[in-house]
């Protein structure tokens, strides 16, 4: 079985988390889904790429190999509804973004989501835990980035276009205000569209994780994948990223730089 995460060990405070853009599907799985669940039209293409220049500044990474059809490592082991009253994407979808099936027989018993939870969902997020307490152990504090990209029209998710840059905090209940404040002003004095705690706050990831309180500030950042790449062929866009990577380099700078100042 391929591994169900890609992890880097960096040298300092910071870790990015990668949760949607994996591709792997286990066979079982991958012979029961429909041909438009295989495209795996909801990946967050080419975001560990895109955060690759991170590793040399010495953030640690990690990045989930298994598709979110698979189970969503964003999304709480209880498959609570992350924002009420809204459409929800679930822990284990059966639909994608646009509404289309999944799978062949949208059939998800008990027992195999306990077993997804357990091989792909659990592991991943001991990672994050162990690595949260590692860090903080080693600075006194610890930071998280979840990062996340999305188409930038999905009507039957939002109306419109997406911003694209979507910050979310949890409504400033993740990371303390001095960072969220750091953060989103390098974000607004970009040249991109953006918001911060919108129509994405932060899914579970970002929610469970931050506890400014106890010194762990996590914040989620959505790209509206207009940014980087282009939506038409899925294709990596040099160019885009090169100048997006100014603005995410300002970003990550800023939340680091911003916590060692809280702490000191």
């Amino acid at each position: 079985m391929t591994d169900v995460f890609s992890f880097h060990a960096g040298d300092s405070p910071l870790l990015i988390s990668v949760p949607h853009d994996g591709c792997h599907l286990p066979a079982d799985i991958r012979d029961r889904m429909t041909p438009v669940g295989l495209a795996l039209p909801d990946t967050d293409w080419h975001v560990a790429e895109l955060y690759g220049f991170a590793r040399e500044r010495g953030a640690s990474m990690l990045v989930a190999n298994y598709s979110r059809y698979v189970i969503d490592l964003n999304r709480p082991a209880s498959d609570e509804a992350l924002y009420p009253g809204q459409l929800a994407t679930g822990l284990c979808p059966l639909q994608t973004f646009a509404g289309d099936d999944i799978y062949l027989s949208p059939a998800i018993d008990a027992h195999e989501l306990q077993r997804r939870v357990a091989n792909f969902w659990q592991p991943y997020h001991d990672q994050i835990a162990d690595v949260i307490k590692a860090t903080r152990d080693k600075y006194g504090y610890a930071l998280l980035w979840d990062a996340h990209s999305i188409s930038s029209v999905v009507p039957r998710l939002f109306d419109g276009e997406l911003p694209e840059l979507n910050l979310g905090t949890d409504g400033g209940r993740s990371c303390s205000k001095e960072i969220e404040d750091a953060v989103a002003a390098a974000m607004n004095s970009s040249h991109y569209q953006s918001i911060l705690n919108g129509r994405f706050q932060g899914g579970f990831i970002t929610r469970h994780y931050g506890d400014p309180g106890k010194h762990v500030h996590a914040v989620q950042l959505e790209l509206a994948q207009r940014v980087y790449m282009d939506e038409s062929t899925g294709m990596y866009d040099t160019a885009k990223a090169s100048l997006l990577r100014y603005t995410l380099g300002t970003m990550l700078d800023e939340f680091v730089e911003s916590a060692e100042r809280l702490i000191l």
